[in-house]
């Protein structure tokens, strides 16, 4: 599980404070109604009622402090692990990420990491608590009476066990649930994405049964699960009721007044409020140790692209200035020798590339479904290391560069371009932080959606995504379009930019793009010809190398 910060032991100690306070309230009330039972002078109870009153007072006030404390602590870090977790996946991204869909992937990742930081409030906080105040239960009998002491030893020992074993049940079925869950999320983001097309082919009813198949697994692994609360929810009570007649048959063999044998009886039984958390507890355990155990197996991956050995002594110049970005004067010629490529290191997914592309060409890269179209173009962004042959970028080992600085040169556009929950400003800002207004526009226009930012409510601020407008599949392109134009990076990547449109459509943006990409070079993999017409060059990589319509030079510039 996460570490355990100080704030949290403290948040801990202030909950067994409350507890402690509860099984005083308890003990101390079952003491004085038996003591007042016997009409004793009223002063000699004023300080049992002062502290009856006390411990009421106590419980609420301490569980609320508990509550601030914990919840600010934990969410203080899951801000800071969530940071930390997404830098640890840059390096990551994409050739070591499961080959899952995005939506499996990015709710795996957040809820794990979710589940690991709140173990802190829902695991360390009730079992520090129930720890204290059952200590404290036990130094109270066993102080008034050792042999009651040692039967609410016993009570602590069972609940111990019993949430471990709770722990341990819940553990074995976690797998099969989120395996479960894996598939709802899989299944959803089918139906939600594809929704159109199925209810064109009359599949509509087939996609909701596929999602209640789903959520049906989903049920059975959760019934599965359940059987470990269940176990603690009925053994926890029955063990408290052993321990408290236990309490009293040793009450009765002892000379202690009635009152003091009530304190006896009652301070086990006050402990069922202490143990009511563990069953919830120990489900919360099992889930962060799966969820640690996950992240892990992710974060542990080597990285797809390994720095060069001698970074630190090459120059950490980026490749263009930011002068050269804003005049467009440097553009990179790329080379690919023999490529070969694999994601997983033992299956082959590119191999034997030969590709040039000059500074301002546009080069096509055609071919059937998996044949490694998207794996040439990962190669090139530096995304993911080749096994075999040779990448040079003007000239120079891209390999022996530093990683950013290859990364820099180029924007990549993919055929699922994903719009953020929130405006129109920040969506495209997520390409150049610094980028003003003015920027923005002119790239909003370039990619073609000038008439469709004017046509807002808000223009700039206008609120995309769930929370506020959706877009068309050609809109979401050509926002995609706009970002790769406002980097100012000099390579264009697009993996199948129009693969969803519709004919014209597709026409249209791969028109406005080329028309607007100015002297950049552009790679562009696709299994449609729309907008390929202009392509400098043509690789079909059945055949691994280009087709020019022009000729391609070999001398290429030093990299100053």
């Amino acid at each position: 599980m996460n570490r355990r910060s100080p704030r949290i032991l403290a948040a801990g100690a202030l909950g067994a404070t409350a507890l402690g306070s509860g099984v005083a309230l308890t003990a101390t009330s079952g003491w004085l109604v038996v003591r007042a039972s016997e009409r004793p002078v009223i002063l000699t109870l004023l300080t049992a009622i002062v502290a009856v009153r006390t411990f009421g007072m106590a419980r609420p006030v301490f569980r609320y402090w508990e509550r601030l404390r914990s919840h600010d602590a934990a969410l203080d870090d899951l801000a800071t692990a969530r940071a930390d977790l997404y830098a640890a996946l840059v390096p990551l991204t994409p050739a070591r990420l499961p080959r899952r869909g995005r939506a499996a992937m990015l709710a795996g990742v957040v809820d794990d990491l979710t589940e690991r930081v709140e173990a802190q409030v829902r695991v360390t906080v009730p079992f520090v608590t129930t720890a204290l105040a059952g200590l404290a239960t036990v130094l109270l009998c066993a102080w008034v009476e050792p042999a009651a002491g040692l039967v609410v030893s016993g009570l602590l020992v069972v609940a111990a066990l019993t949430t471990l074993l709770a722990r341990l049940l819940e553990t074995r079925s976690m797998d099969a649930l989120v395996a479960a869950r894996d598939d709802v999320a899989r299944v959803t983001e089918l139906v939600a994405s594809q929704s159109l097309d199925l209810q064109a082919v009359g599949a509509g009813g087939q996609a909701i049964e596929w999602v209640r198949d789903a959520q049906r697994r989903v049920a059975r692994a959760s019934r599965v699960q359940s059987r470990g609360r269940a176990v603690a929810t009925a053994t926890l009570p029955l063990a408290t009721a052993v321990a408290t007649v236990g309490c009293a048959l040793v009450a009765t063999r002892t000379d202690h007044s009635a009152a003091v044998s009530a304190l006896l009886v009652l301070a086990p039984f006050a402990l069922a409020e202490v143990f009511g958390t563990l069953p919830e507890a120990a489900r919360a355990w099992a889930r962060a140790s799966a969820a640690e155990r996950r992240l892990s197996q992710l974060l542990d991956e080597r990285p797809g692209v390994a720095a060069p050995p001698h970074a630190a002594a090459v120059s950490a110049a980026p490749v263009i200035t930011p002068a050269d970005r804003k005049a467009g004067t440097h553009v990179p010629h790329l080379r690919l020798r023999g490529v070969g490529a694999s994601w997983d290191g033992r299956r082959t997914a590119l191999q034997g590339a030969d590709l040039a592309v000059a500074p301002g060409q546009v080069v096509a890269v055609t071919g059937p479904s998996g044949c490694g179209k998207s794996t040439l173009l990962a190669v090139l962004a530096r995304q993911l290391d080749p096994a075999t042959g040779s990448y040079l970028v003007d000239g120079q080992d891209a390999l022996g560069l530093p990683v950013e600085r290859v990364r820099a040169l180029f924007a990549v556009v993919d055929d699922e371009p994903h719009v953020f929950a929130t405006t129109v400003r920040e969506n495209l800002r997520l390409a150049r932080p610094a980028a003003l207004d003015q920027d923005l526009l002119e790239a909003v226009g370039a990619a073609g959606l000038g008439a469709w930012l004017a046509g807002l409510p808000d223009g700039l601020d206008t609120r995309l995504g769930a929370s506020g407008r959706g877009l068309s599949g050609g809109e979401r392109a050509r926002l995609s379009i706009a970002r790769a134009l406002l980097s100012q990076r000099p390579v264009l990547l697009l993996d199948e930019p129009v693969a969803h449109l519709d004919h014209p459509t597709a026409l249209a943006v791969m028109a406005d793009l080329l028309a607007a990409r100015g002297e950049r070079s552009v790679v562009v993999v696709s299994h449609r010809p729309e907008g390929l017409a202009e392509a400098h060059g043509i690789m079909d990589l059945t055949r691994t190398t280009v087709a020019p319509r022009d000729p391609v030079p070999d001398a290429v510039p030093t990299l100053p």
